[in-house]
């Protein structure tokens, strides 16, 4: 079997690398996709609880109360945050997920 020539070589590396870039670009695609699943589930219960909890009907309540909240959250963003889950979860009567 006779040795490749380098540029029958050149052209071999440059199609492993088209593929490696295809593939690359396939996973990166894949993981925003998953990224963009997961946002979307995160919006969902975080609407579901707001809605159950307060108990917000029709489209502009929320808004409202959104706006009316937001300068109270963000002041006590921190303090917010160290709050105990399963504690914050008893006072929503929540399953605790394991």
């Amino acid at each position: 079997m006779a040795r490749k020539t380098e540029e029958e070589r050149l052209l071999d590396m440059d199609e492993k690398i088209k593929k490696m870039q295809a593939e690359k670009q396939r996973l990166a695609n894949q993981l925003k996709e998953k990224e963009r699943k997961a946002r979307t589930k995160r919006l969902i219960q975080i609407g579901a609880l707001m809605e159950k909890h307060l108990k917000i009907e029709g489209e502009e309540e929320p808004i409202k109360l959104i706006a009316s909240f937001q300068k109270a959250i963000l002041e006590r963003k921190e303090q917010i945050q160290t709050m105990d889950i399963h504690l914050a979860r008893e006072i929503l009567e929540i399953e605790n997920k394991k």
